[in-house]
């Protein structure tokens, strides 16, 4: 075969590259070895033809749905496959009843695969629920968002979660050894070799997407001219004109977990608070103003009083971002993440707020200590509303009295650490304490 009879060959759907290297059994998978590895429990299950319910969770491009094809080869079950984008639950109640009577006239059990599963809503889940919970269907779900928060609960406690983790370049890199090395369905029976460097490339700029990868080998294949033998040697140059930016996932899960990866980079390293920032305004797309509100946040849930200057510098920020837009306000933003990174931490404002909340319930209602109410009436003194001591009238502006309510008066709520300015306060209540009451 030549290129232009190979070329011929592709005008067809379902004819491109990455869909004939679909793998068809598991020795052709490439990734995921820790569920579909060698005595893997998902392995063992296809293997042994005895798949339950089962969710497949994580990135596009990781081979959810050729697992999926590669279970729907290997069973004597009638596989059904629908996609929740535009399935119906009439489609879903449709699928039951043919299960229902498979099962009741010839004993086969029906596996129901449906892909994007997150995009179905609580109804249509809730049509399928019965059916999975008394066997009629076996549910393989597919889903590139987070279970916990988008399948329904009762689902997903009758499925077996397994989670996909995105590949990488190797994994990239084999695909485009097998494919260019495969004769039947890959690019093996023609005049076709590849610099490693090209190969290394397209690995690379795919970023663990699979198809992207094999889609950039075939452009490459296609454009590429012949040399005077025939034969199509694809070079560096070819590569970078076939694939250029890597292809960056960003689904509301992704972005979820990145914001964290942020707030926790906070405690602890300026390098990475600032690296996971830029990474997702710039690579991702996110709103700056997402990350602003979650650092003022931080300010007070993790540094606090150690630094007071943390929070000003945060909310400068977003002052600013707010006057002079992006990309000119990543400095200011820049300084204010870096100014909270390194701080003295303390985590005393929230340890203080979740002392008090949990005090709620052991108080009950309230009452304000009669020496603590308003006194600015005539009358007041007739309701005993006497007895407040003016901080101010004592030496060092301070005098020991109730303010708490009866129930809480010898709690202790704030208890300022010693880092940065909090050391200032603790020694404060300590001398405090040491005074005693007056």
């Amino acid at each position: 075969m030549d290129l232009f009879s190979y070329q011929a060959e592709q005008e067809p759907a379902g004819k491109l590259l990455a869909d004939r290297m679909r793998p068809e059994t598991l020795e052709d998978y490439i990734g995921q070895e820790h569920l579909v590895g060698q005595g893997k429990l998902l392995r063992r299950m296809i293997e042994a033809d005895r798949i339950s319910s089962i969710l497949l969770y994580g990135p596009p491009g990781t081979g959810k749905t050729t697992l999926a094809h590669i279970i729907s080869r290997r069973t004597n079950s009638d596989f059904v496959k629908l996609n929740a984008v535009d399935a119906s639950v009439k489609d879903v109640r449709e699928v039951i009843e043919q299960a229902q009577s498979n099962k009741a006239l010839y004993g086969r059990k029906t596996i129901l695969f449906l892909d994007e599963v997150h995009r179905f809503n609580t109804a249509r889940q809730d049509a399928l629920l019965p059916a999975v919970e008394q066997g009629t269907i076996i549910f393989i779900g597919a889903t590139t968002e987070n279970p916990f928060h988008h399948v329904n609960g009762a689902l997903l406690s009758r499925s077996t979660l397994f989670q996909l983790h995105a590949l990488n370049e190797e994994h990239s890199y084999i695909a485009l050894k097998h494919a260019l090395a495969d004769k039947a369905r890959g690019l093996g029976s023609l005049p076709i070799t590849a610099d490693e460097e090209a190969l290394r490339h397209i690995a690379r700029m795919a970023n663990g997407d699979i198809r992207r990868a094999l889609n950039a080998l075939e452009i490459a294949a296609l454009t590429t001219p012949p040399e005077a033998d025939g034969a199509v040697r694809i070079t560096l140059a070819a590569a970078e004109e076939s694939v250029r930016q890597p292809t960056v996932k960003a689904d509301p899960s992704t972005q979820y977990d990145v914001l964290s990866a942020f707030h926790k980079s906070v405690r602890g390293s300026s390098d990475a608070a600032l690296f996971w920032f830029l990474y997702a305004v710039e690579k991702l797309g996110m709103d700056p103003m997402t990350f602003l509100r979650r650092l003022i946040v931080a300010c007070s849930e993790d540094i606090g009083l150690a630094n007071p200057q943390a929070m000003v510098q945060a909310v400068t920020a977003m002052d600013a971002y707010h006057k002079i837009g992006w990309p000119e306000a990543k400095y200011n933003v820049a300084q204010a993440i870096l100014f909270a990174v390194e701080s003295p931490k303390s985590n005393s404002v929230a340890m203080t707020i979740g002392k008090i909340e949990g005090a709620f319930e052991q108080v009950g209602t309230a009452e304000v200590p009669l020496h603590l109410r308003d006194a600015h009436y005539r009358g007041a003194e007739k309701l005993g509303h006497t007895g407040y001591k003016y901080p101010h009238d004592y030496p060092g502006h301070y005098v020991e009295q109730q303010y708490l309510p009866e129930p809480l008066k010898h709690a202790v709520f704030f208890q300022a650490s010693g880092q940065g300015t909090e050391e200032k306060m603790r020694q404060n209540q300590e001398r405090r304490r040491r005074s005693g009451p007056e």
